[in-house]
């Protein structure tokens, strides 16, 4: 009962009919844009958790940093079990202004064992341009732990080589923003698909007027302001982006084979088809054989270990599906064939080779 109760989670499933999503949440503006930005600075106030010493680059920028306060050491010298080298990296939303804050990540460079406990110093972050847009700094967040004894004893969960530092960042020059006075706007599909492309066409022509916009393709649809909007775009937008609209997708079951997970959209089917699972067990046993010398020989003993292999098939059960037209059917069948979820990714793949899964198969 536990194992059918955990396929059954793992065969997730949708509603089976279209939901409605609002158009910010499906596609973006164009003139949209983003810039990624990164830099290379150090950690300090490990717990012995740092680069060693075979980690030159943490070394030479340590003593770099000393250099700009008045202060020289020798690298030999340096211990640098506390610090460690990280490379941070952020994405800068275009409408965030001089002054404000954002999230960065980082990462370690070295050959730390744990940035737990760490504080980044002040970091430079540049973008493709070369182009300083702000700063980083403070406490690191990390995700995990990784305890480790003198005596060889672990308790490690999740990575700490990496971790965020919320508002860490602080902007210092703007990212260049789209100009919205403009008579005529583009809203791209992040997922291009002509049914949706369309439905949003024809949300935003009934709203705001028969020829206000053309879906160009699966990805585009242009949209020409009203006159009587063209004085305050941002209310436009912003009405624009909260319409509802009837979202289509393609009928994918996705396989994780590292995990074992399986996922299924609402639109999968199955045509009538025959499943039989099983297995075969292969093992094989050890019957030693002794021989023991006759009296007054002068024998010895001898000892022949004879290997013995033994093959058994599993009891398999055969089971007709008539056609499904929804997840839950599906689940419910292999369910009554009781596998594991490894067998089930095994099953849709022999499905979709017999041509009787009417879905994309994607494999991750």
């Amino acid at each position: 009962m536990k194992k059918l109760f955990l396929i059954s989670l793992l065969l997730l499933s949708f509603s089976a009919e279209n939901y409605s999503q609002r158009i910010k949440d499906i596609a973006y503006l164009g003139g949209e844009n983003s810039e990624q930005i990164l830099g290379y600075g150090l950690i300090v106030g490990l717990s012995g958790t740092g680069d060693s010493h075979r980690s030159i680059f943490t070394i030479q920028s340590i003593t770099s940093m000393l250099k700009r306060f008045g202060i020289t050491v020798p690298q030999a010298d340096l211990k640098t079990k506390n610090v460690a080298a990280v490379m941070v990296t952020a994405t800068l939303n275009a409408y965030l202004k001089a002054g404000a804050k954002f999230d960065v990540n980082v990462s370690s460079l070295g050959d730390a064992t744990s940035l737990l406990g760490g504080t980044l110093l002040m970091t430079p972050l540049s973008g493709i341009d070369g182009n300083v847009y702000g700063y980083a700094q403070g406490s690191i967040s990390v995700g995990g732990y990784d305890i480790s004894t003198p005596t060889g004893g672990r308790v490690a969960r999740n990575s700490t080589l990496a971790g965020r530092i919320p508002r860490g960042g602080l902007l210092q020059i703007e990212v260049p923003a789209p100009v919205l006075t403009s008579d005529e706007i583009s809203v791209f599909l992040k997922d291009p698909d002509m049914t949706t492309s369309n439905n949003i066409s024809n949300a935003i022509n009934a709203k705001f007027g028969a020829s206000t916009a053309l879906a160009s393709d699966a990805a585009e649809i242009k949209v020409k302001v009203p006159a009587d909007k063209q004085a305050n775009m941002v209310a436009f937008l912003a009405e624009l982006e909260g319409l509802t609209v009837e979202i289509d997708y393609a009928a994918k079951v996705v396989l994780n084979e590292r995990t074992g997970t399986v996922v299924s959209g609402s639109n999968v089917k199955i045509q009538s088809v025959t499943i039989s699972h099983g297995g075969l067990n292969l093992s094989i046993k050890s019957y030693p054989v002794i021989s023991q010398p006759g009296a007054f020989s002068n024998g010895t003993t001898a000892v022949f270990n004879n290997l013995v292999p033994y093959a058994s098939q599993d009891s398999s059960n055969t089971i007709a599906i008539q056609g499904a037209s929804n997840v839950q059917e599906v689940a419910a069948a292999l369910n009554s064939l009781k596998v594991s979820p490894k067998d089930i990714i095994a099953i849709f793949q022999a499905l979709k080779e017999s041509g009787a899964l009417i879905a994309e198969l994607v494999i991750i």
